[in-house]
């Protein structure tokens, strides 16, 4: 017999749109989770962008496999016996509401735990449950913005901070999210007492800038109020964001990442290096054959004008060649390297092939449909990547049945409005 997933038997009612949430649940589906997502009459607002089925998006595909969909109208008379209904057998409740939506509904956290004292309840918020910006809504670009990401991300736009990388604070705090869940279940086992699981999409953001979110009081304090003394001059005096983000000791990189760390053009494309050691700085001069006379010394000591040269050097050599030449080179010498890939070339790629990182689907209109797999293994396949969902609408009779609705009351719910099918 075949070990059981670890989420096995578990039963998640995901209250969920976009990204945080969506994804979370996918994560608990592929790990073996029995996911209800509860979707308005009209689905989630991500069914519409840019459909390439009838209510599917490939956005939709992304962050929803392997679930089971109820639409329902959380502000109908009768939603309430609906949710009562899933919640009492249900082990996981997780939701993204925007701020204040779940306490109209009666879905927020205390209420919750108070009707089912074990059942865990995963709650994402934009900048967390308490503070002056706790009923502010937020999405991950606003997030970007307030949590300092985007300008660590180093990204501009005709001279202002862009975007970094896109929703990648939604999908930390989905996998934040998920750990969270399933360590309440671990407690649970040994409790019996459910719990209230938190994140935000602002935790998520200062965890990706982890790196920079450290401040020593007796070393970095009084520089740093002195920069945010001159940082607030400058923004009154208009200066642009170029010229504030130069002037920022923080987002200086280190003189040898003009040398060491960085990408360089090849004759035919792109490559990365990583040389974060100094053994592997060594590796590097060896593997190129360009010479370093102060490789020895303190790197920001050295002269500006040493990196300076030795970039010009580096960048003439690196052009002379191709990607795979310095590719080969470099990973003998030991060299962290890779060519520049863009995404789509990943689809048939050899590495992420044998490694398993994506899982083809059947979908019955679209044929194959390649997606990522679960982004974590347990032996004895105990994560598996999920087929589609079904249409919206498609379940309704035979999920209100297993909450305990008999034929004619879930026809009398479907004719009231408070769900619909089809």
């Amino acid at each position: 017999m075949a070990p059981e997933q670890p989420f096995d038997g578990v039963t998640v009612v995901e209250f969920g749109q976009f990204v945080a949430v969506p994804f979370c649940a996918q994560l608990l589906a592929d790990g073996g989770a029995r996911v209800i997502k509860i979707e308005t009459l009209a689905g989630d607002p991500v069914r519409r962008l840019m459909p390439v089925a009838p209510g599917e998006t490939r956005i939709f595909l992304s962050r929803n496999r392997g679930k089971r969909s109820l639409p329902l109208d959380l502000r109908h008379p009768e939603a309430p016996a609906v949710i009562d209904g899933l919640l009492r057998s249900a082990d996981v409740a997780v939701m993204n509401f925007r701020p204040g939506l779940a306490e109209e509904h009666g879905l927020d956290p205390a209420t919750l735990q108070t009707k089912y004292p074990r059942l865990i309840i995963g709650q994402v918020t934009p900048f967390g449950r308490s503070g002056p910006d706790a009923l502010r809504a937020g999405m991950d670009i606003v997030v970007q913005a307030r949590s300092g990401l985007m300008v660590a991300n180093g990204r501009s736009t005709d001279g202002r901070p862009a975007q970094g990388d896109p929703v990648s604070a939604d999908y930390m705090c989905a996998m934040t999210l998920a750990f969270g869940l399933a360590s309440a279940l671990l407690r649970r086992e040994r409790t019996g007492q459910g719990g209230v699981v938190h994140t935000s999409l602002m935790q998520a953001a200062l965890t990706l800038n982890n790196n920079q979110m450290l401040r020593i009081d007796s070393l970095d304090r009084e520089a740093q109020e002195a920069t945010m003394s001159n940082l607030g001059q400058q923004r009154q005096d208009g200066a642009s964001y170029p010229v504030i983000r130069a002037n920022l000791p923080s987002t200086r990189p280190s003189p040898m990442f003009r040398v060491y760390f960085r990408t360089y053009d090849t004759a035919d494309g792109w490559i990365a290096v990583a040389c974060g050691s100094h053994g592997l700085r060594e590796r590097f001069l060896r593997a190129t054959g360009l010479t370093d006379d102060q490789l020895e010394a303190n790197a920001e000591e050295v002269p500006e004008a040493h990196y300076a040269e030795m970039e010009a050097e580096a960048e003439h050599l690196f052009a002379s060649r191709s990607t795979a030449e310095w590719e080969l080179a470099l990973w003998a010498a030991g060299v962290p390297v890779s060519e520049v890939k863009f995404p789509f070339e990943l689809f048939d790629d050899e590495q992420a092939a044998a490694s398993g990182m994506f899982h083809d689907l059947a979908h019955p209109s679209l044929g194959n449909v390649r997606v990522l797999a679960p982004p974590v293994s347990l032996d004895a396949d105990g994560f598996r990547g999920r087929g589609r969902s079904e249409p919206l609408g498609s379940e309704t009779r035979a999920l209100l049945s297993e909450i305990g609705f008999s034929q004619a009351e879930a026809e009398r719910l479907i004719a009231s409005g408070v769900t619909r099918e089809g």
